[in-house]
């Protein structure tokens, strides 16, 4: 005999609506889909114009995550957005391209400073190492993994699993970072962790 289905998840594991999605405010498919086509009046240059995020158009916001460097100056890091606005919760960037089911930014880790950890429930996370080396550590019910990623290695962060990064290099580290969904919902760290006390 099979047990019985729990009837509450287990405290690292996400919560899921009908459509398999945590947040209910991502739009359904068709409506994703729609969005991602040429709209009426809309001629084909200004279409594919709005496809393009250039390097000349962007900046790096060293603000996006600053209540986390103001509590420890280790946490300084920056992003650069490219396709929607990450998992950093800076919604009011318009200059990027509009996420349908992805994001992706890059993002510079100076000498010696740590992305502390945190945790996605809701989408799996990417981070490509462009330039520089970085120890990424990641957690999961107790268990622990490490591993030093260097120019042009990924690794690919399920969701549930608590992870941080670390440049262990002399110079600025640059990554790319991919979260799967068009709009992630913020990560959370761990409980016992000064930043989850934090307000933004």
């Amino acid at each position: 005999m099979n047990a019985p289905f729990p009837t509450a998840p287990a405290a690292n594991q996400p919560v899921f609506n009908a459509r398999g999605l945590q947040d209910a405010q991502i739009p359904p498919e068709a409506d994703i889909q729609a969005a991602m086509m040429q709209q009426p009046g809309q001629s084909f240059e200004q279409w594919m114009e709005s496809r393009v995020a250039r390097k000349s158009t962007r900046r790096y916001d060293w603000d996006a995550l600053k209540f986390q460097a103001d509590y420890d100056p280790r946490y300084r890091r920056a992003q650069m957005r490219y396709v929607g606005t990450g998992g950093t919760g800076v919604a009011k960037d318009v200059n990027t391209v509009p996420a349908a089911h992805f994001t992706f930014s890059t993002m510079v880790i100076p000498a010696g400073h740590i992305g502390p950890s945190h945790i996605h429930y809701d989408v799996e996370e990417i981070f490509f190492v462009m330039r520089g080396a970085m120890k990424v550590i990641c957690e999961k019910d107790g268990q622990r993994w490490e591993a030093v990623l260097g120019e042009r290695d990924l690794i690919s962060v399920p969701p549930g699993v608590y992870r941080e990064e670390h440049n262990i290099g002399d110079e600025d580290a640059l990554m790319c970072v991919m979260l799967g969904s068009p709009k992630p919902i913020t990560p959370v760290y761990p409980p016992d962790s000064p930043l989850a006390k934090l307000k933004r």
